[in-house]
């Protein structure tokens, strides 16, 4: 009996050895791949090219290919922080050699589980480049753990693909299997949850939405990215009044992002002299994300709130937010101080101290959650991370308020006085963009939405 305990103490221990080996094995020290990965398992030449598919499905793929699931390996931004950070990183610090791996795990797919990795260079234009292709998504079939994350997707290459789509359909080129996962927002949530190999959600946009009123009510993420239409999903097939379309915008379409957020500004007063303060409250709306705002590669975004006043000749002032005094607040009002400086090793700069941190006029109220590497320091490397500080970002349906006290000059022109609230988004913050030469679309100013206000002053 003895004897008997001790064998199953010891199978039991030999299987939690695996286990644990195999978390190690791919965490590496960029992306903490979920158990079961499937890296190098399968040849590009088992999965069909996007074009072959648009053969029939025509309209949907000149959808995709404008989205940027068509572009999350060829985009100039995520080729940049692919090879001169990702990769660059693992070369010049041991540690993290394996740091790019689990990139491609969503942004290319296919070349992750072909095992070429690191992928050619988009220019080399090989099947990398087809980036989330039809058939990465149509051909997952469930994900593995409870969480979906780090491309936990279970794929099975064939000519069966799976869809949300009911009924019977029938193709002449392949099987179709009802799925109810690609209806549900977990779909969405095995790329758009990530956990880099310190334990950190550097990406929890599903996690976000879970918590959030969208999940309770049984709206998920495919509503708002992938709206029902009347229209064929085949050329040939059946018109369908609730065709999924293939849209996927998000936090790079421009017309998404504008009018995200409600804001209304009003005074506490409405007549006043020089010398008088003027008490400016902003109510901010998420009246339109599921999840929080900005989400996705928050290390990346800044979106801020900028107020000024003109007085009757044309006079302008900056007003500057009052403070709350929460806990890391300094991370939420735009200063001059420099982070990024881990930005140092992909980049071989010893002794680099960084660049600005913001690049937003100093003292906006900045919406963000910010990344610290393991001195503290800001980081856009979310492979880097790890801490998160503060979340001072607008969840879906909170509003958030905001006061701006401004002490009327003596100069102040009598009259009317305009005070106008602008909110500004930016993919990538500004001075990380000019020092990796990024192209200015990636950090172009989208206004999300403006208000303004006035009151009259007198001599």
């Amino acid at each position: 009996m003895a004897n008997q305990n001790y064998m199953k103490a010891y199978k039991l221990f030999f299987v939690i050895f695996l286990w644990a080996a195999s978390l190690f094995f791919f965490s590496g020290f960029g992306y903490f791949a979920a158990e079961g990965s499937l890296f190098g398992v399968y040849t590009y030449k088992e999965f069909e090219t996007p074009r072959y598919c648009g053969t029939c499905h025509t309209d949907i793929y000149r959808q995709w290919e404008q989205s940027m699931m068509a572009q999350a390996y060829t985009h100039h931004w995520d080729e940049i922080e692919y090879f001169d950070l990702a990769v660059a990183h693992g070369k010049n610090d041991p540690a993290f050699k394996d740091a790019h791996e689990g990139c491609n795990g969503c942004h290319a797919p296919l070349a992750y589980m072909a095992g070429d990795v690191p992928p050619p260079k988009p220019a080399e234009n090989s099947r990398a480049n087809e980036s989330v292709s039809c058939e990465v998504c149509h051909l997952i079939q469930d994900y593995e753990a409870d969480t979906p994350f780090n491309f936990n997707f279970v794929v099975q290459p064939g000519k069966t693909k799976y869809s949300s789509r009911e009924g019977e359909i029938k193709s002449p080129d392949h099987k179709i299997m009802l799925s109810e996962l690609h209806s549900k927002a977990e779909f969405c949530g095995i790329c758009h949850n990530e956990k880099n190999s310190f334990g950190i959600w550097v990406k929890s946009t599903h996690l976000e939405w879970m918590a959030g009123p969208y999940a309770r009510e049984g709206v998920p993420c495919q509503d708002c990215h992938m709206p029902p239409a009347g229209g064929k999903t085949a050329k040939m097939g059946s018109f369908y009044e609730d065709a999924r379309q293939h849209l996927f915008h998000g936090a790079h379409d421009p017309g998404k992002v504008k009018g995200t957020i409600e804001l209304r500004i009003h005074p506490d007063i409405r007549e006043a002299e020089p010398g008088d303060p003027v008490v400016f409250t902003l109510a901010l709306f998420n009246q339109k994300t599921g999840h929080k705002f900005p989400t996705g590669s928050v290390e990346d975004r800044i979106v801020w709130l900028h107020v000024e006043a003109v007085d009757s000749k044309g006079n302008t002032y900056h007003l500057p937010v009052d403070k709350k005094g929460f806990e890391g607040e300094e991370y939420t009002i735009a200063g001059t101080e420099l982070a990024y400086s881990d930005l140092s090793v992909p980049l071989g700069k010893p002794g680099f101290k960084g660049v600005d941190r913001d690049g937003v006029p100093a003292g906006d109220r900045i919406f963000r959650m910010p990344y610290f590497d393991e001195n503290g320091i800001m980081t856009i490397m979310q492979w880097n991370t790890r801490s998160l500080g503060v979340d001072y970002r607008i969840g879906p349906r909170e509003t958030k308020m905001e006061t701006f006290t401004f002490q009327l000059p003596d100069g102040v022109a009598p009259g009317k006085l305009t005070v106008t609230a602008v909110l500004n988004y930016q993919k990538l913050v500004k001075p990380v963009a000019d020092l990796l030469n990024v192209p200015e679309d990636e950090s172009e100013i989208i206004e999300v939405n403006r208000h303004s206000t006035e009151i009259e002053i007198f001599e």
